[in-house]
């Protein structure tokens, strides 16, 4: 109750605090109305038609608030330069929203800035294909504080085609995913391109051609950062995009992702692979074949349970805890053209402590492995992404291998690990 009482005040005291609390994802108070609205529940209010918003409609409220993740600096924000792209979290649930500021002159605004957004008589719409707070003037947005952490969700390109309502307009990070047809000599940024994951889902990197970046030379593959913008196709179809913000998104540049990558580890059900350790002949060896090929998940299995395993599509794999062995999450066939790079998504399961694991690759059909970059200790109770950077030339196949520390105490952590989304790039 106290907790619940000091966020009401928050909320209710000055739009200053209401901005700090939103990103720090309060509780709700009961009590007198919030002069603010939480971004998602205004997306809620389109209904596929335009709405002119009034405090009848926002429950007394006039304002939202949240943080900036546009770049005007970059020239590559969706709607112009003179448009804002705002997110915020509410319980967990990020949304954000493009605000086209209409007005003789356009202050500026950076990354990261608080602020208070007075909505009240402002019309929402899908304009382009994108949703958009219409009619705000430039004084009716408030800067509240700088330099604030924005948060980034890490996604497959799968994910955000399949889920896109709940990723447009906020800032993602793409992983597993490479630029088709690959880029010649004198390819550039500008214009739009597609970038597609090994398993044929294509989406549209849109730049600029005034983008500051728009001349830069274009990579093969790279881990993509940028705002998932609503746009149409030529058949007026809403095809979602992704907008650089500067080419400092653009992390880790590779060559392209090798065919049917990522690995996600859909498509076998979850009851295939329910046990840590089993050979039958449905799964000898504890061997499961994938959209890639086979994978042996020794003391692994397939975990599907929402907020505690860690997967971005329906499941991913869950390695044991408090082994004195390993556990491992291993390719069994080799990819032919080397390696340059491998991503992928990992976690603690639910709220086990940490762990520590490694991404070893053999060059003779797995008889001798070779750890390649640090051992990883990190695992928290969320999803985040590693990027390994290699130079492997010839045939080459991974695994990754949770250490067998014993049980699981303060001083040794060896709890369950989470995986999905194992991406791994050309030479």
């Amino acid at each position: 109750m106290k907790h619940k009482l000091i966020a009401g005040l928050c909320w209710v005291a000055t739009a200053l605090a209401a901005t700090s609390c939103l990103e720090k994802d309060p509780d709700y108070a009961a009590g007198a109305p919030s002069p603010l609205i939480a971004l998602e529940d205004v997306r809620r209010l389109y209904q596929g038609t335009r709405v002119v918003l009034e405090a009848g409609q926002l429950s007394g409220a006039h304002q939202v608030a949240g943080l900036v993740v546009s770049d005007a600096a970059g020239g590559n924000v969706p709607g112009g330069p003179a448009t804002l792209v705002v997110q915020s979290k509410r319980r967990g649930t990020v949304r954000g929203i493009l605000i086209p500021l209409s007005g003789p002159s356009t202050p500026a605004f950076a990354v990261g800035d608080s602020v208070v957004v007075d909505i009240d008589g402002a019309t929402l719409a899908r304009t382009a294909g994108a949703l958009r707070l219409e009619g705000i003037a430039p004084d009716r947005v408030r800067k509240v504080s700088s330099n604030n952490a924005v948060t980034t969700r890490d996604i497959n390109v799968n994910t955000l085609l399949t889920d896109f309502e709940a990723y447009e307009s906020t800032l993602v990070r793409i992983t597993g995913g490479s630029l088709t047809p690959l880029p010649v000599s004198g390819d550039t940024y500008a214009g739009n391109k597609t970038l597609a994951d090994g398993a044929g889902n294509h989406l549209t990197l849109h730049t600029e051609a005034t983008a500051a970046f728009a001349a830069r030379r274009l990579p093969a593959s790279a881990t993509f950062v940028g705002i998932a913008v609503g746009a149409l196709d030529a058949s007026q179809a809403l095809a979602p995009q992704l907008w650089l913000r500067t080419a400092a998104d653009a992390l880790d540049p590779s060559g392209p992702i090798y065919p049917k990558f990522p690995e996600s580890f859909e498509g076998v059900p979850q009851a295939t692979k329910g046990s840590y350790n089993l050979n039958t002949a449905a799964v000898p060896d504890n061997t499961v074949t994938f959209g890639t090929g086979p994978w042996k998940l020794y003391q692994s299995i397939l975990g599907n349970t929402s907020g505690r395993d860690r997967y971005t599509g329906t499941q991913g794999i869950r390695l044991q805890q408090a082994l004195t062995e390993s556990a491992t999450v291993e390719m069994k066939f080799d990819l032919p053209n080397g390696a340059t790079k491998v991503t992928l998504l990992y976690g603690a399961y639910y709220t086990d402590a940490a762990s520590s694991w490694q991404l070893e690759y053999s060059q003779d059909q797995g008889t001798t492995w070779q750890q390649t970059g640090p051992t990883v200790t990190d695992a928290g109770n969320f999803q985040r992404t590693i990027t390994f950077l290699l130079t492997i030339s010839g045939p080459v196949r991974f695994r990754i291998n949770k250490l067998g520390l014993g049980a699981n105490t303060p001083a040794t952590p060896n709890g369950r690990l989470g995986l999905d989304d194992i991406a791994i790039y050309e030479n």
